[in-house]
């Protein structure tokens, strides 16, 4: 290393993503990437920051996003790196932004994320070009989703299985994609695109996954009453592919499943035990989705975050908006609709009990389009660091850093991220760990955290004293250049 460094951060005590134990270091950046550690006051630099007292961690990934949209239009990123979040995982819950092609307002589920369809493109390679012509603050890695295939090849005719010339289709185009770089295929058997699919529709799309060295991630099928058959049937799929599984937000939603963790986690401890399988958490008691009349009746209270006939009752409760328009809760959803909603549906201890679960690694699964948002776009990593970290004990910080970033690269493939070592890539972000806290609320969700400090992306600095500094230095992170990064270490 040259003796004076482009970039360091001196006297912070590092939190290196691993899960081993703090230590004081300097840390030098030259480039894109970390140049060398040192003892405290043993490195110097063109650019320094002092970082006393404060922690130094890898960059946050964020598993589990709706991003897509957001990298093109919002580059800047703010919700994301606000928090710490210098890497994203797109395509969640079936929905990407390729392959497929429509020149009107996206239909369906594909609606909660793109309000309008330029981001839409009909191969993977097109939509990761113009991710990099908007050049966005952070990195991205790409799923392809399993709705997204089923509208691409099946129109507006979903109400159905698939026929094996469509499967066929469909399994050739996840299979360009992956050519294109994505890193998996995720699933949303949830949501009307893709319910009439059954397991083995997706199992034989997904053979291209294992061979490509791709990942599976699931929104399941049912996260209620039959979570259990749901959880196998996604487990299944994963091992017809012979992929990783990554199960996405688990929960268990409404008020008869509160506390039925107590019987999922051990069902996840015998699966992994077979086979590759991880999950994903978010740290709050309420969802958010599409507004649809059967989850109306679990929840205990709805706030619609969003209504196109009626955008006056956004950031209202469903009973207030039934007054007003007496009427039963279920006919104000049909008036209401398209429309999304929070759902406040899970317990609290089930919600700790997932996080304190090892293999659980942390995402938001923030919606950047709603008018009226949850708050975890704005506040999820923080809410893990102060509120269950600091201030309740859950878990150490060293565990809850490695489960937002050496955790999450090492399940998705991430090579050269998630951890501060020499020759990783500089994602670092600086934070004060008594002040950290996550501020925003679901009357008030568009807040940024405390205590996040500096965060670097690929060596460069994009937020520093609660603002963004206007430099978008994020790369698209395609599967064979991650491979190769990974051979190469």
């Amino acid at each position: 290393m040259p003796d004076q460094a482009d970039l360091v951060i001196r006297n912070g005590t590092v939190i290196d993503g691993t899960g081993a134990p703090r230590r004081a270091a300097d840390i030098a950046v030259n480039g894109a990437r970390i140049a060398a550690l040192g003892a405290p006051g043993t490195l110097s630099g063109r650019t320094e920051i002092d970082a006393a007292g404060r922690m130094v961690a890898p960059g946050f990934i964020d598993v589990h996003t709706h991003d897509d949209a957001a990298l093109i239009d919002t580059p800047d990123m703010s919700m994301k790196v606000s928090q710490g979040v210098t890497t994203v995982i797109t395509g969640n819950c079936g929905v990407s932004a390729a392959p497929i092609l429509i020149d009107r307002a996206p239909p369906s589920v594909l609606g909660l994320v793109f309000k309008r369809p330029q981001a839409l493109s009909d191969r993977l390679a097109e939509y990761v070009e113009k991710v990099r012509a908007a050049a966005p603050a952070v990195n991205a890695a790409f799923l392809i989703g399993h709705s997204t295939l089923r509208m691409d090849t099946m129109g507006e005719d979903l109400n159905r299985p698939a026929s094996a010339a469509e499967i066929r289709r469909m399994r050739e185009r996840l299979g360009t994609a992956l050519e294109d770089g994505a890193i998996g295929m995720s699933s949303g058997l949830f949501y009307p695109p893709a319910m009439a699919a059954k397991g083995e529709e997706v199992a034989e799309i997904a053979e291209p996954l294992g061979p490509a060295g791709a990942v599976y991630t699931a929104h399941i099928r049912d996260e209620g009453d039959h979570i259990v058959e749901a959880l196998e049937e996604a487990f299944r799929i994963g091992r017809h592919a012979g992929a990783p599984v990554v199960i996405s937000h688990h929960k268990c939603s409404g008020r008869a499943n509160f506390g039925r963790t107590r019987e999922t986690l051990p069902l996840f401890e015998r699966a992994m035990r077979e086979q590759r399988i991880s999950l994903d958490v978010y740290p709050y008691t309420a969802g958010s989705t599409i507004l649809r009349k059967e989850m109306v009746t679990r929840a205990e209270r709805v706030l619609i975050t969003w209504s196109t006939p009626h955008p006056e009752f956004t950031a209202r409760y469903l009973d207030e908006v039934a007054r007003e328009f007496q009427c039963s809760p279920e006919d104000a959803v049909e008036r209401l609709l398209p429309a999304g909603a929070i759902y406040f549906m899970m317990d609290e201890e089930d919600v700790r009990r997932v996080l304190q679960f090892p293999a659980a690694m942390i995402g938001s699964d923030g919606i950047p389009g709603d008018q009226h948002p949850h708050p975890r776009l704005w506040g999820t990593f923080p809410r893990v660091l102060g509120h269950y970290a600091r201030d309740l004990g859950l878990f150490s910080l060293e565990e809850a850093v490695h489960r937002m970033s050496g955790l999450s690269a090492r399940n998705f493939g991430l090579a050269g991220r998630g951890e501060i070592r020499e020759g990783a890539y500089a994602d670092i972000v600086i934070f004060d760990h008594a002040t950290i806290a996550d501020l925003a609320t679901f009357e008030h969700p568009i807040r940024q955290a405390a205590g996040i400090e500096s965060v670097l992306v690929n060596g460069e600095i994009v937020w520093q004293a609660g603002h963004a500094t206007g430099r978008r230095p994020g790369r698209a992170l395609l599967r064979q250049e991650l491979q190769q990064e990974a051979a190469r270490n």
